[in-house]
């Protein structure tokens, strides 16, 4: 009886016959790329490299262009490599990164070295290890290549229309390896009903590593009626920022992290600052020894980087005591405050937390 061979298995290995053919004919292209860089016909054609000639008319990026490129003009270097590739013990993309390499050490460049690792190794993982030969061979020259990555980092900040900050930016190796280790454990999974995708989580965490786990010291302007929440209040206003929401105003009042600046509704300074409500250093210490970690359910970021929230807002006659905080991380704290979350505390101490209320109303008929 004839065994059936898994669809996959099947469909997995026209995938790895199919590469192989492409890998050959990406060779190819590679040597009649250089052909075409010998020609002027590219610079009668107005174009500025042969490269941008590739890029536009072949329907390619200019990464891809730039490594065939390099390809052919090293295959001349590369023969044990290209053999290798042929009987499919490595890729074109290991090529790729043999040329990249080769045309960084110049006459110093050996495949014989390198040729064992790109037969052991991924080519993402090959590049790697070719960075650690680069640095064997010459290491001023690394060191230099280095120091010109550092002196392109740049990072802009605009203000989109809606206030939000758009930044786009660069940076070099070692400082972006720096901000992805500060980043990393704040933009883990915290806690239940955390569905939020990876990209948001770094956004978050960017916001909270910037303030060093600790209250932003910052100074928000507002009327009484707007921190109250009043109908009818305007927003409160903050530096580089449009205006506020009252419910973001509170939020950020509930553990006194901002010195306010109380204003009448003619405009006139009624009150600076923050001594009744501000939770001292002796209460801070108390409640971070309480409770050791964010309150809510499940979620485990650790005291120094979690706010002080008051389940009774002071606003609203709530105690700056105990019984009357809870620590929450600054995503649990905006959840509670703009989300419509609440908190309570149960008569055995527990927390609880309230989803928020969705009322339903009946569609409203012709009048």
């Amino acid at each position: 009886m004839l065994q059936t061979v898994p669809a996959g298995e099947a469909i997995g290995s026209q995938l790895i016959s199919l590469r192989h053919v492409i890998d050959h004919l990406e060779v190819q292209f590679s040597r009649l790329a250089v052909e075409f860089h010998k020609t002027d016909w590219w610079d009668d054609e107005g174009f500025n490299s042969s490269g941008d000639w590739i890029r536009l008319n072949c329907r390619m990026t200019s990464n891809a262009v730039w490594d065939r490129l390099r390809v052919g003009e090293r295959l001349d270097d590369l023969t044990q490599s290209t053999a290798a590739m042929e009987s499919g013990d490595i890729g074109f993309a290991h090529l790729a990164v043999m040329a990249r390499t080769a045309e960084a050490v110049g006459k110093a460049f050996d495949e014989t070295k390198l040729l064992p690792l790109a037969r052991e190794y991924s080519p993402g993982k090959f590049h790697y290890k070719c960075l650690h030969y680069q640095h064997s061979v010459d290491a001023r020259s690394y060191a230099h290549e280095q120091d010109e990555l550092a002196h392109q980092n740049r990072l802009d900040l605009s203000t989109a229309e809606d206030g939000s900050l758009l930044l786009n930016g660069i940076l070099d190796p070692v400082g972006g390896a720096a901000v992805r280790t500060a980043l990393e454990p704040l933009a883990r999974l915290s806690g239940a009903h955390d569905d939020r995708l990876l990209p948001q989580r770094y956004a978050d965490a960017l916001v909270e590593l910037a303030s060093g786990g600790k209250p932003a010291n910052i100074q928000v302007m507002a009327t009484i009626e707007t921190l109250k929440g009043l109908a009818g209040a305007a927003g409160a206003e903050m530096e580089f920022s449009l205006p506020l929401s009252s419910a973001m105003v509170q939020r950020m009042a509930c553990d006194c992290s901002v010195t306010r600046v109380l204003l009448s509704q003619e405009s006139l300074v009624m009150d600076v600052g923050r001594a009744k409500r501000v939770v001292s250093a002796s209460l801070s210490r108390a409640l971070k020894a309480r409770d050791g970690h964010c309150q809510w359910p499940g979620c485990e970021r650790p005291a120094s980087w979690c706010d002080g929230h008051h389940l009774v807002h002071w606003i609203h006659g709530g105690e700056t005591n105990l019984d009357n905080l809870v620590l929450l991380c600054r995503r649990h704290h905006r959840m509670v405050h703009e989300g419509n979350w609440q908190m309570v505390r149960s008569e055995e101490g527990n927390i609880i937390t309230i989803a928020p209320t969705i009322t339903f109303r009946w569609p409203r008929g012709p009048d």
